[in-house]
């Protein structure tokens, strides 16, 4: 959730750490802070609550000159949103800024009843422990070590003390850093994205090990400080990519790029001639892959609505395979059973969602296969899957998940694809499946240029209401469960997606003017039942946006009508379509879309 960025070098610190925060903007936040030490070895801290803005004005009163030092984005956990409660915290000769949450800090803090605390939080307990360890010849390696032998909970900290100049500590617990290695500086952060224009190269600490960083690079270490052999990686993307590019949020710019990101999802995964599928990540052999017999797909939010979107297709594509779609913070804690013939598909845009992460780690312990459908490059769950596949949409920056989710979508139907060729699935079927995944880019990009007038009108007429349904029946369920989630997200409309069928068990009491429901009707066998259920709502006093590819005469207060090629992946080329209507009736109504309220791009802690 939060962000840490770190450095230590030539540059002056305050500069790359600014520049290295804003880049964390995305991960959601309400206070940020600095601290630096100077060529003298005087330390200097700077703290706000508000933006990087905020921060920048805080500085620009006193700025410092210093080359290290350590920053923070801070989202609220223990303790409200004040300056005193914003990171980094000082105690003693102890600089620290941490992600995660200490959960036996209460106990620690009644052992610790020398220090004066001046916050609420669970960090500044951790930054009075490590200084209570940090006496005499013992260095700030050890004095960090030795205290988070005695930490329950979860994270990511980067420490420095005006006592080893030139040095910053870093270390992870289910809470992601990575230590970038520059040209006579190091830069530590919770996010590839603020090492971008710095290196290209470097390591990605892993759980329980220490980082110990300076000009010269990095040196990794156990809680027990035995040394580690580190292998440096190389960082995927690029500026340009983590930049707006002439949109006004990177939202829209993430909507909008879905055709031209989806054919890095597809490259050399499809055979359209030969009608097959291809992942090269899975890690299975034949013999397994004919063993399949249950799939069951973990994840949260956006991911776990992309799940059951694929797994209508699994279901079509292998018939003799069950499929099952979980939620992973709720799975986690079930007692759940699983066939010895099941993979498991663990869906995450940042690879570090925690519950799902949880997930993944309490069915390996079964001696289930896990595969990773993952966006991010080296992120936690990618390095502790089995096996699996990154969906390759780039850098997704606006806190709402899009071009994500049609790629998450697509890596599963293509991994269906795969199984359904060992099962003997029907060989039609899964040419007519690569023939649409083969068009799909061009179709979005037809879809949203074709549309994206009608649906910002469509936005202006309906962001004053306050409540809203999405309905959908088969495939076009998933889709109204996700446009309900970007509606809620971004414009904070009370916003419920449900089945079709399910109006007349419940929702079908809340009608009346004050809501406005949006249908996606498909042209196929259910196309009458779907009618059905719009002419119940409209005979309530429903307001009716219906999206659709039929041709067929539809009575609704707005209709927006898809031109396409596809049919099977129509669903698909509708959601792009409700990512724009949120979108623009989040900007209608005025509301920061990028970073929406309490929020975060990256779920790391319950």
């Amino acid at each position: 959730m939060c962000g840490i960025v770190g450095y230590v070098g030539k540059r002056t610190a305050q500069d790359v750490l600014l520049n290295g925060l804003k880049r964390l903007e995305y991960r959601g936040y309400d206070s940020a802070g600095i601290a630096t030490l100077d060529d003298e070895d005087n330390p200097h801290l700077a703290r706000s609550v508000g933006k990087i803005s905020d921060l920048e004005q805080v500085i620009s009163e006193k700025p410092h000159t210093g080359h290290m030092g350590i920053g923070h984005t801070r989202w609220a956990t223990h303790g409200g949103v004040t300056v005193s409660n914003a990171h980094p915290h000082n105690v003693g000769n102890i600089f620290l800024v941490h992600n995660g949450i200490i959960e036996n800090y209460k106990e620690l803090k009644a052992k610790l009843s020398n220090y004066d605390f001046r916050s609420d939080t669970d960090t500044e307990v951790l930054a009075a422990l490590i200084d209570s360890n940090y006496k005499g010849d013992v260095s700030l390696k050890d004095a960090v070590a030795k205290s988070l032998k005695d930490v329950r909970g979860t994270y990511g900290i980067a420490v420095f003390s005006p006592k080893e100049p030139g040095t910053i500590v870093a270390a992870r617990l289910g809470s992601p850093l990575i230590i970038g290695l520059g040209h006579d500086e190091t830069i530590i952060a919770s996010d590839a994205s603020a090492l971008l224009g710095y290196t290209r190269e470097a390591i990605y600490l892993n759980d329980g090990e220490l980082a110990v960083c300076n000009s010269n690079g990095s040196e990794v270490f156990n809680l027990n400080l035995k040394h580690l052999n580190s292998h440096p990686e190389e960082i995927e993307g690029n500026l340009e990519q983590i930049q707006k590019g002439g949109y006004d949020h990177f939202l829209l710019k993430e909507i909008m790029e879905q055709a031209t990101t989806l054919p890095n999802t597809l490259s050399g995964r499809i055979d359209v001639e030969n009608g097959k599928m291809h992942l090269g990540g899975p890690n299975l052999t034949a013999e397994e892959m004919r063993n399949i017999h249950h799939v069951v797909i973990v994840g949260c939010g956006t991911a776990y609505y992309a799940g059951l979107l694929a797994s209508y297709y699994m279901e079509q594509l292998i018939p003799d395979v069950t499929t099952e779609v979980v939620i992973a913070s709720e799975y986690r804690y079930r007692s759940f059973h699983l066939p010895k013939d099941s993979v498991a598909l663990i869906v995450s845009q940042s690879g570090e969602t925690a519950d799902t992460l949880a997930c993944l780690r309490e069915i390996k312990k079964r001696g289930v296969k896990t595969l990773g459908i993952v966006n991010v490059v080296g992120s936690t769950i990618a390095r502790e899957v089995n096996g699996g596949t990154y969906v390759h949409a780039g850098p997704e920056i606006s806190v709402a998940s899009t071009k994500a989710f049609t790629a998450q979508v697509v890596t599963m139907l293509m991994f269906a694809g795969m199984i359904a060729e060992y099962h003997g699935g029907n060989p039609d079927l899964i040419h007519s499946f690569t023939r649409e995944l083969s068009i799909l880019p061009a179709e979005i990009e037809k879809t949203l240029n074709d549309h994206r007038s009608e649906i910002e009108q469509l936005a202006k007429k309906y962001a004053s209401f306050d409540d809203a349904l999405y309905l959908g029946r088969d495939t076009a369920y998933p889709i109204a469960l996700e446009g309900a989630l970007k509606l809620k997200e971004i414009s904070y409309i009370h916003a419920e997606g449900y089945a079709s069928g399910e109006l007349k068990h419940g929702p079908i009491a809340l009608i009346d003017d004050r809501f406005f429901e949006v249908f996606t009707i498909l042209d196929n066998w259910l196309f009458d039942k779907s009618i059905g259920g719009l002419h119940e709502v409209r005979a309530r006093g429903g307001k009716v946006i219906v999206l659709t590819n039929s041709t067929a005469d539809i009575e609704a207060d707005d209709i927006v009508r898809i031109n396409s090629n596809v049919k099977l992946l129509a669903p698909i080329l509708i959601n792009t379509l409700q990512q724009l209507f949120a979108y623009y009736v989040a900007v209608e109504r005025g509301n920061d879309v990028d970073q929406p309220r309490n929020l975060a791009k990256s779920v790391t802690v319950e």
